[in-house]
C-alpha cells in the first residue's frame, strides 16, 4: 500500500543575485521513511534546507507539507515540521527539562504531558532535570531532537545528526532515527556527510550536485548489480591478459585487478587462470557501497 506523502517538494529554484542555486528540485518524502539528501560541496544542501524550513524564500516552486503550501499557509505547514538545522540550540546553564518547557510555551497546546512524552521518547528521563552543560554531545543531540518533536509534527528535518559522535553515538542515533520513523510513523530528512551511515540509515536517497537532483532512489535499488570481484594475481601481466578476453576489468594502485561478479562464470574464470599458470594468490566479492556510487555520479567531488 503507497504510504501517505508528507512533504512534497516541486520544482524548487532559489535565484541570488545572477546565480541560480537551486535549480527545480522535485522530491517527495512517505510517512514512516527515513530520506538522505547528500551532496558535494556548494551543492545547494543547506540552502535547500533553509528553503524547507522557511528560513529563506524561493524564488519559485512549492514546498506542500502535510497538505499545507508553505507561503500559503506558513502556521499550517510548520505546526507539522520539526528541525535541527546545524546544531540544536540549547541553553547550557538550564536543565533539559526547563529547556524543553521554555520552547514548549511557544507552541499553542504543547504542556508538562508532551515533555514528559517526548523525554521519554529521546530516553533522557534519568537526565532531564541535570544541567545541559553537562550533557554528553550525544544527549544535546537528543534533547534538540526532543525540542524539535514537542509539536508532534510528522516530517522531521535533520541536518548533520550524527556530527561529532563517537562510533557509539553514531550507531546509537541511527536507531533512534529508525525507531521515530518505524514505530512513530515520522517522515525523517537526514542531510549527512557519512555515506557508510546513510546506507546504513536511509530508506531512499537523493544525490543533489551544482543544485540539481541527479539521482532519486531507494539504497537497495542504487546498489543492486554493482558487486564486484577483486583479484590478486601472479604474474600480473598475464592474468590481465586472460581476464581482458573474458569480462571488463580495471586496474587498482594496490595491485588487484577488479571485474564484475558473475556468479555463475566467476568460478569458470578462476578454473582458466589456474590452468593457464596463473596462481590466483586471492579472489574476493567487494559488496557495493554508497560512497563509490557517489563519487562516480560526481565526478570525484567531496562531500560537505
Amino acid at each position: 500500500m503507497e504510504k501517505n506523502i508528507t512533504l512534497s517538494v516541486k520544482d524548487l529554484k532559489k535565484v541570488i543575485g545572477r546565480r541560480v542555486i537551486i535549480k527545480g528540485l522535485t522530491f517527495d518524502l512517505r510517512e514512516g521513511e527515513v530520506f538522505g539528501f547528500l551532496g558535494p560541496n556548494g551543492a545547494g544542501k543547506t540552502t535547500t534546507i533553509r528553503m524547507l524550513v522557511g528560513l529563506i524564500k524561493p524564488t519559485s516552486g512549492s514546498i506542500h507539507i502535510c497538505g499545507y503550501n508553505i507561503e500559503e499557509d506558513f502556521q499550517g505547514a510548520l505546526k507539522n515540521l520539526g528541525c535541527i538545522v546545524e546544531n540544536p540550540e540549547l541553553y547550557p546553564y538550564l536543565s533539559g527539562y526547563n529547556n524543553l518547557l521554555h520552547f514548549a510555551r511557544m507552541l499553542e497546546g504543547v504542556g508538562e504531558e508532551r515533555i514528559k512524552e517526548v523525554t521519554e521518547l529521546v530516553g533522557l528521563t534519568e537526565r532531564i532535570h541535570d544541567k545541559v552543560k553537562t550533557y554528553s554531545l550525544g544527549m544535546r543531540q537528543r534533547l534538540g531532537i526532543a525540542q524539535a518533536l514537542l509539536g508532534n509534527p510528522k516530517v522531521l528535518i535533520l541536518d548533520e545528526p550524527t556530527n561529532g559522535l563517537d562510533p557509539a553515538g553514531i550507531r546509537e542515533m541511527r536507531e533512534f532515527i529508525r525507531f521515530l520513523a518505524e514505530h512513530e510513523g515520522l517522515s525523517v530528512l537526514v542531510s549527512s556527510h557519512l555515506l557508510s551511515e546513510i546506507q546504513l540509515l536511509c530508506d531512499r536517497v537523493a544525490i543533489i550536485v551544482k543544485g540539481t537532483i541527479i539521482r532519486t532512489d531507494t539504497v537497495e535499488n542504487l546498489l543492486s548489480n554493482r558487486e564486484k570481484m577483486v583479484w590478486r594475481l601472479e604474474p600480473l601481466e598475464k592474468g590481465k591478459q586472460i581476464l581482458s578476453l573474458v569480462t571488463r576489468i580495471e586496474e587498482k594502485d594496490d595491485g588487484t585487478i577488479w571485474t564484475e561478479f558473475n556468479k555463475q562464470q566467476t568460478p569458470e574464470w578462476n578454473k582458466r587462470l589456474v590452468e593457464e599458470g596463473v596462481s590466483v594468490i586471492e579472489m574476493k566479492c567487494k559488496m557495493p557501497v554508497l560512497e563509490d556510487l557517489f563519487l562516480e555520479l560526481t565526478g570525484g567531488d567531496s562531500i560537505e
